[in-house]
């Protein structure tokens, strides 16, 4: 299917909160704690959630799970926020890999997180530091 935007996320998103994953045992406590931390910041509103919350910890979990399983530890999750968006950015230390969107079919047992991102997010982008290469979806807020 060819590689994602080359883009880091917008320069005036502020950190909200992060995690620091070593293993895919860590992904239970980030899934809750990201649940928690988009109540405490004011996306959810009320006793009901919409479907923005569940969207968030679903990219999440499947980003993470692959910079879990094909980069290097540790694997760093932020939550940012502009005026009108939540931005989730996902990074890992391999930087000598350029993460792709692969062709999958419905007996592929994987390779769906790029593709999740980029179905249910208002915008997809990758970038890369000195020490990660980092992957970054954004939701409305």
């Amino acid at each position: 299917m060819g590689q994602l935007r080359t883009s880091p996320p917008p320069p005036q998103a502020s950190e909200l909160e992060r995690w620091v994953l070593d293993s895919p045992e860590d992904l239970r406590v980030l899934r809750a704690s990201l649940r928690d931390a988009l109540n405490r910041h004011g996306l959810v509103q009320g006793e009901d959630l919409d479907e923005v919350p569940h969207l968030v910890v679903l990219v999440a979990t499947e980003l993470a799970s692959n910079a879990l399983r094909h980069g290097r530890p540790p694997t760093i999750i932020t939550l940012l926020t502009t005026d009108d968006r939540f931005l989730l950015d996902v990074a890992d230390h391999d930087v000598s890999s350029v993460p792709e969107l692969t062709d999958i079919s419905p007996t592929d047992s994987g390779g769906r997180g790029l593709f999740l991102a980029q179905s249910v997010s208002l915008d997809v982008g990758w970038y890369a530091t000195g020490s990660t290469k980092n992957i970054w979806a954004a939701f409305s807020r």
